[in-house]
């Protein structure tokens, strides 16, 4: 579709058309085609005239993980110039050079899948395969197998589900599989991560690809995929760290519904290990209020700048300063380089009963490094006196419901036997209070707990939830960003039980 429809016809078809012309039934591609021909050309140039770059385009609605979601305002200037810029900042190559491929899976309805999959397909001609809408719950390999993309995109949480099945894969191999694929990982990251100049270096890399990542990456469906980027939510250390180990560099992109998605971008020749790119080209980006660390508010000034809010000149208003520039929400920091670093939101930031301030992320992410069964863990403790922590571990997903079941993944399982548990489901750990896993899951918050900067940010108390997170169960939202707000609701009585006493 993207490569065949005039873009020029997609614009005045699809966004001034009378709904009734458009929207009469499904419809296959060959009788989709011939309704181009049904409108003559006087009348598609007077659509196209009465088109103006500042008119508003798509409503993008935000996410509503920290309050009621808004509608965005994306103009046709945000649109055509975002899909042309930042796109090209990610080395996204025009269809007479190349011919990218991608998947779409994401909900078109949020601005990441519709500037990725939609917009900039349009501008450069790629071919996109659209999964069923039930990939998140099992068939996006099977997809991207097929489909063999050029360039992939996903949110953090889908590349952790991917680490995840890689890590449950390997531990029911073989005493030797498991051995190359160790030595394999740690050739590949040693040489991205540049920790040695030894002359057998490329020589063992182009054994280690040959026998072991190659194979890897050509099951994952990424035989030909030469861009990996993750947006819409920070990206854990290990994640990155991991796929480095599989000679899969994941590159970060950062920006906001409101900045019509990538504000600023990582790709092949731009990227800073722990950064999301630098601003692109023609855009700007700057810190607000900065403190003493080198942090501050991270700010938007450029074309890919929304309109406004729908309907809401109040929050249009609170959104932007006096000269102009949008204000995130975001807290970062910016090298001398120009590479942008998001260290928190300001919004999730706990405001301690002392009046610390505490970013829940690094101390969660921290968590989960130390201890391979967690799977989610939210820092809680505003207006607290001490914080505390929820646990939910890893668990196999229901393919057909996409709801966390109670067996737990075999690589939680075998946390589990190494620290001298037989237990094989969450409830047995949970309801039995199996004390070989709680005492090994203190150890770890303790060792996480001895690298904290301050005393405040130390986890006194944590608890392990029955079920994981998911978006069927509200803890997500469409993307699989974690709705704290409605975590906090959710599980009240819980988080009420550190504090009572």
């Amino acid at each position: 579709l993207l490569q065949l429809v005039d873009r020029n016809f997609v614009n005045a078809y699809c966004f001034q058309m009378p709904p009734e012309i458009f929207w009469h039934g499904t419809q296959c591609m060959d009788e989709f085609m011939e309704l181009g021909n049904e409108i003559p050309d006087q009348e598609l140039d007077v659509i196209l005239r009465s088109q103006k770059p500042n008119q508003c385009c798509v409503l993008i609605y935000t996410s509503g993980t920290t309050g009621k979601p808004k509608g965005a305002m994306l103009s046709h200037d945000n649109i055509t110039w975002t899909s042309a810029h930042a796109s090209r900042a990610g080395d996204m190559q025009p269809a007479e050079i190349q011919q990218e491929t991608i998947v779409s899976y994401l909900p078109l309805s949020h601005i990441a899948a519709q500037i990725y999959d939609l917009w900039t397909g349009i501008k450069w001609g790629e071919l996109v395969y659209f999964a069923e809408p039930d990939a998140l719950k099992g068939g996006l390999l099977d997809v991207l197998k097929e489909a063999r993309p050029t360039s992939h995109m996903g949110v953090p949480r889908v590349w952790e589900k991917i680490m995840e099945k890689i890590k449950d894969v390997s531990s029911q191999s073989g005493f030797l599989k498991k051995r190359m694929l160790s030595w394999a990982m740690s050739v590949s990251l040693e040489r991205n991560l540049n920790c040695s100049n030894s002359e057998l270096k490329p020589f063992r890399m182009r054994l280690a690809e040959a026998l072991v990542l190659a194979k890897i990456r050509n099951a994952l469906g990424f035989s030909r995929c030469q861009k990996h980027f993750s947006g819409a939510a920070p990206l854990p250390s290990e994640v990155t760290q991991f796929f480095l180990g599989l000679n899969i560099p994941l590159y970060q992109a950062y920006g906001m519904s409101e900045t019509t998605g990538p504000h600023c971008m990582s790709g092949p020749y731009v990227h800073r290990r722990g950064s999301c790119g630098k601003a692109v080209s023609g855009c700007k980006v700057k810190l607000s209020n900065k403190d003493t660390d080198g942090n501050g508010e991270i700010c938007f000034w450029g074309r890919t700048v929304f309109m406004g809010y729908l309907n809401m000149e109040d929050k249009t208003r609170e959104a932007f300063d006096e000269d102009g520039w949008l204000h995130s929400g975001d807290l970062g920091k910016i090298d001398r380089d120009g590479f942008v670093y998001v260290t928190g939101r300001i919004k999730e930031i706990i405001i301690t009963a002392g009046g610390e301030n505490v970013p829940p992320i690094p101390i969660e992410d921290a968590v989960k490094k130390e201890l391979p069964l967690i799977s989610n863990a939210m820092l809680v403790g505003e207006q607290k006196k001490f914080l505390s922590m929820l646990l939910t571990l890893k668990c196999a997903i229901d393919l057909e419901t996409s709801e966390p079941t109670d067996a737990l993944t075999q690589e939680a399982r075998d946390f589990c036997q190494k620290v001298g548990s037989q237990a094989s489901k969450v409830s047995e750990i949970v309801r039995m209070r199996d004390q070989a896993v709680f005492g090994a899951i203190q150890d770890g918050i303790d060792r996480v707990n001895a690298c904290a900067a301050a005393n405040v940010q130390r986890i006194q108390k944590w608890a392990v939830l029955e079920k994981d997170f998911s978006i069927s169960g509200g803890e997500f939202g469409p993307t699989m960003k974690l709705k704290r707000q409605a975590v906090a609701e959710k599980y009240k009585e819980e988080i009420d039980s550190f504090y009572r006493n």
